[in-house]
Formats: structure tokens, C-alpha cells, sequence
């Protein structure tokens, strides 16, 4: 038996008249910049995710940088972003000037740690060299970040709170009162990544922006295409009057139509499919003697970006993924190395974390193949496999 990681083939099968035809209508139409798909796209991601305004754009990364320079952030001020993450989360306010602060993790939802947060900023008030600015809360693997904890602390510190959403999209957060909020509506602005192995992805880059702030939203549409100018957008001449700094990033049609294409399927049944596969995963992996399965804490709903367990101390890593590959399974390690002490970082102030969670979750997690259209009988066999190897 032969497992994918991230079977897009098996799902663009699922898929393939409602974009196949997606796409023949934007090739047949030939615009393929700007074209009718995309507004279609961003307001059908709007009203999902239950926001104003959905702001698309090439790719995730972008999407950060976008959202951290409306807000003004830059040289000088400090960010506070988790250790345990995609090297773009802490990347993208190092490209703005801005200093990276980074923060530990909890160990069983692999999310930002609130006392590490609180921790870290009055760490930064206190040295004076740094004006604490911003939080990027990343939804890890699915799953949104302590929403009551750390919007508790970005209002108490008056710091940007930006949800990093890239993984996250389709998952939520339901408060005491009952009330649902979706993934990428939590933050001040919130951002997500359509890569293709994201839980919304397309065939290549993409990426998009969230907010409710219309002014916010009018800078994010400027600095996306060179900074044009944000009074006349309709304007086909706008993009040449360019008012201020920005970059090339835009979703292309194309990307439009496919994302238009799937989203009633992933919407309507693929985050079904994927927690059901999740849960049977934590039930089959139940009786491993110090094996650690992923937490979805009350409240919270996961779209599972990745299925990511710890493995038993003192368990060989590198020999069980070399077991399970030759039996045909992949497996993959998100992440290897805290985002402190990545080269990128290194001599600046970025690199004095402390992060204990964070550096034995990089030692000890190992992600299992999961998607919606993993079978039961996949999902054994992979157990079993595991177990094996164990």
C-alpha cells in the first residue's frame, strides 16, 4: 500500500468538473490578471469567514508583510511571534525592519504560550530598546491559538494582534457566550496561505488578507499592486499613480477560479473528512506507551493542516521514518529547528529566546500522512506501521 502525505491527486479526482470547468472559463475569457473570479473569490471568503473585507494576494508570506506594513510596522519596534513555527511567520516582520521577539509554545496544542508571551514583552519594556508592537498568533497545524489568553494580553500591552491563519483556515474558536468565530476573523487582521497542501489550497501561490477595518483594507489593496493610489482603485490608470512603497502581489485569475472551484467541497465536506480521520488516528494511537497525540482543546475546531504526534523519549526518529517510508508511508518533521536559532537570526536580538517546549518539540514531533480522502483502512495500516517501527 502506497500513502500520500497530502493526496492532491485523489482529490483533484473529487473535484475535477467544478474546476476543470473554472478554469476553462478564465482561459476561454483570457483575463487573467484582476479578472471577475477574483472579486468573486474574495467575497465568498469574506462572508465564510465572517469579516468585511478579503484582500487576495500571492502567497501567504506576502499576506503578513502586507498586513504588518498597514499597520505602520517597522524599524525599531518589536513583534512577538511563536518559536515553533514556518520560518515566514517571524521572517516577514524581520522584512519590514521590525525585531522578531520570539516566544515558547504549549506542549499539547503546539500554539503560542500566553506566560511566554507576557513574559517576553515585559522583557522588551524593560531593556527600552525596543517598542512593543505586534503579536502573530499562528493557528499551528489547524488548530486557533488561546484566543480569550492572548487577546487578554495584546489588549493589556495595546499591541497588534495578527492571526496567522495560514494553516488554520476552516478551523474556529467558540467563546463562552456560544458564539462561533472563524479561523482568519479572530485577530485585528488575519492572514492565510493557499499553498497546495494548505486545508484550502490551490494549483500553485496564493495568499489573502482579512480585516473589518475599510481603511486598513484600502492600504493592504495599495501596497499590494506597487502602492497605487487607494482613492480611485477602479481607476484602470490607479496603479500608475503609485502614492507610496509597495510590492507586486497579486492572485492571479487562474488561482482564483481553481480556490472557486473547490471551496463549496472543502467547505461542505473535506473538514468533516479530515477531523474524522484525525480522531480515528488519536483513538488507534491511545495505547502507545509515551506517544503524545495532538490536543484540540474545548471550543476549538481544527482543520488539520497536519497531524503531528510526539514520539516517546528516547525513540530513534530518523530509524522510525526510514521504517515507515519503506513501507511506503511518508512522514515529515514540522519543525526541526526553533526559529531562534536559525541562521537568519543569528547575533541579533532575536536570537536570545528561551524556549524549553519549543526545543524538545523539535526533537521529539513526527507528522503522519492526513487528509480528507485518507481511508479507514489507511489510517490503520499506518497505525499499525507506527507501532511497528516503535
Amino acid at each position: 500500500m502506497m500513502i500520500q502525505f497530502r493526496d492532491l491527486q485523489r482529490q483533484y479526482d473529487h473535484v475535477k468538473v467544478k474546476v476543470d470547468e473554472k478554469i476553462a472559463g478564465v482561459v476561454t475569457s483570457a483575463h487573467f490578471i484582476s479578472g471577475p473570479e477574483v472579486k468573486e473569490l474574495e467575497q465568498t471568503l469574506a462572508d465564510y469567514v465572517g469579516v468585511k473585507h478579503c484582500i487576495s494576494c500571492a502567497n501567504g508570506t506576502d499576506a503578513i508583510t502586507i498586513a504588518l506594513m498597514a499597520h505602520g510596522v517597522g524599524d525599531g519596534d518589536a513583534v512577538f511571534v511563536p518559536d515553533f513555527t514556518f520560518f515566514s511567520s517571524g521572517e516577514c516582520p524581520a522584512t519590514t525592519g521590525a525585531t522578531p521577539i520570539f516566544v515558547d509554545v504549549l506542549k499539547d496544542t503546539y500554539n503560542m504560550d500566553p506566560k511566554s508571551l507576557e513574559a517576553a514583552i515585559q522583557a522588551v519594556r524593560e531593556e527600552e530598546q525596543l517598542t512593543p508592537k505586534a503579536v502573530v498568533a499562528v493557528d499551528l497545524f489547524g488548530q486557533p491559538f488561546d484566543v480569550p489568553a492572548i487577546k487578554a494580553i495584546c489588549e493589556k500591552y495595546n499591541l497588534l494582534l495578527l492571526e496567522d491563519g495560514a494553516q488554520g483556515f476552516g478551523g474556529s474558536y467558540t467563546d463562552e457566550s456560544g458564539k462561533k468565530h472563524m479561523a482568519c476573523s479572530i485577530g485585528d487582521i488575519a492572514t492565510t496561505s493557499f499553498f497546495p497542501a494548505k486545508p484550502l489550497g490551490c494549483y500553485g501561490d496564493g495568499g489573502a488578507i482579512f480585516t473589518d477595518d475599510d481603511n486598513i483594507a484600502l492600504l493592504c489593496r495599495s501596497i499590494a499592486v506597487h502602492g497605487k493610489d487607494t482613492q480611485n482603485l477602479d481607476d484602470p490608470n490607479a496603479k500608475y499613480n503609485n502614492i507610496r512603497l509597495g510590492m507586486n502581489s497579486r492572485l492571479d485569475t487562474l488561482q482564483a477560479g481553481v480556490l472557486l472551484g473547490k471551496f463549496q467541497v472543502f467547505r461542505d465536506e473535506e473538514l468533516d473528512a479530515v477531523n474524522h480521520v484525525a480522531e480515528l488516528y488519536s483513538s488507534l494511537l491511545s495505547d502507545v506507551s509515551g506517544l503524545t497525540v495532538p490536543v484540540v482543546k474545548d471550543g476549538m475546531y481544527s482543520s488539520w493542516a497536519q497531524y503531528t504526534i510526539q514520539l516517546p523519549d528516547g525513540a530513534d526518529r530518523a530509524a522510525i521514518q526510514k521504517a515507515m517510508k519503506a513501507d511506503g508511508i511518508p512522514t515529515n518533521i514540522y519543525y526541526i529547528k526553533p526559529m531562534h536559532i536559525q541562521g537568519a537570526f543569528e547575533g541579533t536580538r532575536s536570537s536570545m529566546a528561551e524556549c524549553p517546549t519549543t526545543e524538545k518539540l523539535c526533537k521529539s514531533v513526527l507528522c503522519l500522512p492526513i487528509h480528507p480522502y485518507l481511508t479507514d483502512d489507511e489510517v490503520r495500516f499506518v497505525v499499525e506501521k507506527l507501532k511497528g517501527a516503535l
